[in-house]
This record gives C-alpha cells, sequence and structure tokens, in this order.
C-alpha cells in the first residue's frame, strides 16, 4: 500500500511542480551562495595584494618619517569565512568580513562598513537558510491540509476507512510518504551544496543538516496537529498560514522591536564622533594633560619625554589614544548591550522554533551577531598589537628603511567557539513531539470512522 500511495502523490501535478520549484530555488539559492563565497575569497586576495603594494608604496615615499608614515599605513584582519557560510549570510551580509586599520584612534575606524546599495541590503539575500526556514514550510502546508479532509470532501473517506485495518496508521503513511520526499529533496539540495560549494562533511555541516530535518519535522507535526482537528479543507489552510505568517514574520518582528527598545545602543556613527571630537579638543589643550593621560594608560613609555616647543609624534600619538580613551565608556556601552541583545534573542527564540533555527542556521555557520562581535574583540586586540609593536619605533624615530615590512601580512581571526548540538536540537525535538503528543491525543479522542 506504501507504495501505492507515493505513486499516487508522486503522479499529482502539484507535487511535481511544487517539488521542481523548491529544487530551483534552492540551487538558485547556492548559486547566490557561490556568488558570495567568490566575492570573499577575491576580496582577501585583493587585501592581500592591497597591503603588501600600499606598504611598499608608502614606505618609499616617507622614508624619513616614521610617524609620518604609520598615520597613513593600514594594516588587515580577516573574519575567515567558511564554505558552509555560503548556506546562511547572516551578519556577513551588511558587516564587512575584513577590517583595514591604522595605528591611530580605533573607533573612528571600527565599525567601517563597505559601500552597498541600501535597497539591496533591505531586500537581503536569498540563501539557501531563507528557502529552508521561508519556502520549506509553505510546501509543507500545500502538501497536507487537505490530507484527510479532502477525501472526507470528495466522499471517498468512508471507502478508505472501511477497508483500512487501522485508519490512524494509513494517515501515518500519507505524512511519511511527503516527510521522505520533502527530507529527500533538502538531501538532494544540501548534496549539491557539498559538491557545488566545497563544503566539509564535519561537524558543522551535519548540525546544519540535522537541524534542517528537525525544522521540516516541526511544520509536519504543525500540520499534523492542525489536520487532527479533523476540519475542512479551507479551515485548514487559513488556520496554517495564519500560523506560517506568525510565526514567520509577525512574532519575529514584534521580538526585533521590543529587543531594540529594550536594550537601545548608541549609533556607531555617534561614537565615532565622540572619539574624533575628544581627539581634536587636545589641540588646544594643555599637552602636559594629554600627555599624564598617555603615561597613565602606558606606564612603559614614560622613559619618552614630551620635546619642548616642537611638533612630537609622541604627542600627536597620544592625542589618537586620548579620543579612545575619551570615547571607552561608549564603546563598552555599545558592545556590552548588543550582547545584552544577542543573549535575549537566542534565550527567546528557545520557545519559538522558527526564530530559533534562523538563529541557529547563522550560528553554525559563524555569521551569527555573537561572531560579529567576537570579530570587534579581535580587531581591538589586533589594533592594540599593531600600537604596541610600533609606539616605540615612533618614539625613537626609528628608521623606515631597517624595518621588515614585508612581515607584515594580512591576519585572520578564526571563530573557534564550540557548537552546542544540545542547544541547537533539544527546543526543535521538545516542540515535534509536544505537537505530535497533542495530535495523537485528538486523533484517539475522535472517531476517524466518522470523520
Amino acid at each position: 500500500m506504501l507504495a501505492l500511495l507515493f505513486k499516487n502523490f508522486i503522479r499529482s501535478k502539484g507535487t511535481k511542480i511544487g517539488l521542481i520549484f523548491l529544487l530551483l530555488i534552492g540551487f538558485i539559492s547556492l548559486l547566490i551562495g557561490q556568488q558570495f563565497q567568490e566575492k570573499q575569497s577575491r576580496n582577501i586576495t585583493e587585501a592581500a595584494v592591497y597591503q603588501k603594494e600600499h606598504i611598499a608604496r608608502n614606505a618609499a615615499f616617507h622614508k624619513d618619517e616614521i610617524g609620518l608614515l604609520l598615520y597613513y599605513i593600514k594594516f588587515s584582519l580577516v573574519n575567515k569565512t567558511f564554505p558552509i557560510n555560503s548556506l546562511a549570510i547572516g551578519q556577513r551580509d551588511v558587516n564587512p568580513s575584513i577590517q583595514s586599520v591604522n595605528i591611530r584612534g580605533l573607533e573612528a575606524q571600527k565599525y567601517d562598513a563597505e559601500l552597498n546599495n541600501p535597497n539591496n541590503l533591505l531586500s537581503g539575500n536569498i540563501d539557501f537558510s531563507f528557502v529552508l526556514v521561508y519556502l520549506f514550510p509553505l510546501l509543507i502546508i500545500a502538501f497536507t491540509y487537505n490530507i484527510i479532509s479532502e477525501e472526507k470532501e470528495s466522499g471517498t473517506w468512508k471507502i478508505v476507512a472501511t477497508q483500512s485495518d487501522n485508519t490512524f496508521l494509513y494517515i501515518l503513511k500519507l505524512f511519511y510518504i511527503r516527510i521522505l520526499s520533502l527530507t529527500g529533496l533538502l538531501s538532494v539540495i544540501l548534496f549539491i551544496a557539498v559538491l557545488f560549494l566545497n563544503i566539509p562533511l564535519d561537524k558543522a555541516f551535519f548540525a546544519f543538516y540535522g537541524l534542517g530535518i528537525l525544522y521540516i519535522l516541526f511544520w509536519f507535526a504543525v500540520c499534523f496537529f492542525i489536520v487532527s482537528l479533523q476540519k475542512n479543507s479551507n479551515f485548514n489552510a487559513v488556520i496554517l498560514l495564519t500560523v506560517w505568517l506568525f510565526l514567520i514574520i509577525i512574532l519575529p518582528a514584534t521580538i526585533n522591536t521590543y529587543i531594540v527598545n529594550k536594550y537601545p545602543v548608541p549609533e556607531a556613527l555617534e561614537l565615532t564622533l565622540k572619539q574624533r571630537n575628544a581627539y581634536h579638543e587636545k589641540w588646544d589643550m594643555d599637552k602636559k594633560i594629554t600627555m599624564d593621560k598617555f603615561y597613565a594608560h602606558y606606564p612603559q613609555f614614560k622613559s619618552y619625554p614630551l620635546p619642548e616647543g616642537e611638533f612630537s609624534w609622541l604627542w600627536y600619538y597620544a592625542m589618537q589614544q586620548a579620543g579612545d580613551d575619551d570615547s571607552a565608556k561608549q564603546s563598552n556601552e555599545l558592545a556590552a548591550k548588543l550582547e545584552q541583545r544577542n543573549k535575549v534573542s537566542q534565550f527567546i527564540a528557545l520557545f519559538i522554533p522558527t526564530l530559533h533555527t534562523q538563529i541557529q542556521l547563522n550560528e553554525i555557520v559563524k555569521s551569527d551577531l555573537g561572531n560579529q562581535l567576537s570579530f570587534l574583540k579581535e580587531t581591538k586586540d589586533f589594533h592594540e598589537k599593531l600600537r604596541l609593536h610600533f609606539y616605540p619605533k615612533i618614539f625613537d624615530n626609528a628608521a623606515v628603511n631597517q624595518q621588515k615590512w614585508d612581515q607584515f601580512k594580512v591576519e585572520t581571526f578564526e571563530d573557534s567557539s564550540e557548537l552546542n548540538l544540545s542547544k541547537t536540537l533539544l527546543p526543535l525535538i521538545f516542540f515535534n513531539l509536544l505537537l505530535i503528543a497533542f495530535g495523537y491525543r485528538n486523533f484517539r479522542n475522535k472517531n476517524l470512522q466518522s470523520f
């Protein structure tokens, strides 16, 4: 009987059109992922070439003052992009994966971003996570909303019920066929992704695949519960589409609004202006005040006295440092509130399967807000390392041509945060079992023969 049910299901024109359409959209999402991957690789290659040429050109032009040279030179740090990131672009869509900084004030540079068309950013990329989270549920609803009610409305259900020894088992078979079709489609797309995008078969990939399977099962569980109410097809369709709209669009938007208002953050532009104003006002202040703050921050440089009556790179970079120090409070508040937003959104998402899936997909591939915050912290450490390396050379006015400029390569930050499979998978498992249990209870409490 199972083979016959499968043939009846797959022979439907609607089924074929739905599966082919979703396969086509899935492949398009992989093409978009490939474009993203190629863009990231191209940017990293160009950054390495540019940094080498940029340093060599400036070192040849500003060969008398290392302080002046380091005013211009920028050094790049790359947030490593894994191949699987192509499936869920996440924060990489709006935040740069390469930070190029000089040793001047960091806060004025940290939030620099690539120039992008705002309309493109608003619409976003149709990556595979979008297809999985938004479009797979619609096909599941289309395949299951009338799984029993159609036969009731056509007058064939009583024949099926009398000829079947176990009508509930028959319903399970109908769901099994559809589950097999959708999970098979997911497997095919991800298999193509492995070959097409060179994704390694590691823990991250299998976590992504497992989460995708559980997400599909969640929507089948939702449909199972609605079908168990044994209403007509119109009722099922309206309710399921309402649930989709609520879980996919309305509820996430409401939660985002709540979090944004609950944890307001200062604009990055405001922080940049604070740093620049703090730096510029030092030109009109007593140099001793600036130097005292600098020596308090870096006591190891107290042995470098400030020359009298002339411009000094020691004083100039002390002003730059003072700008960062004066804006440190706002910078720390911004980082803390972004961290709070991330934690709160993850906690709330534990109770909303659709939002949880989206957040976890991004976390698995290292394109979530947590990764971006870690990258910004690493950028700060990277900038500090550059300062500590070059400050003594600037203060000693070391010869430019004696420095090994070719040793400064583009550095890479690799997010080493561990993947928590329990946090990733258990919420969906819980909701799946809960909905199945309620649906099973409804079927038991109602007479399928008279349905």
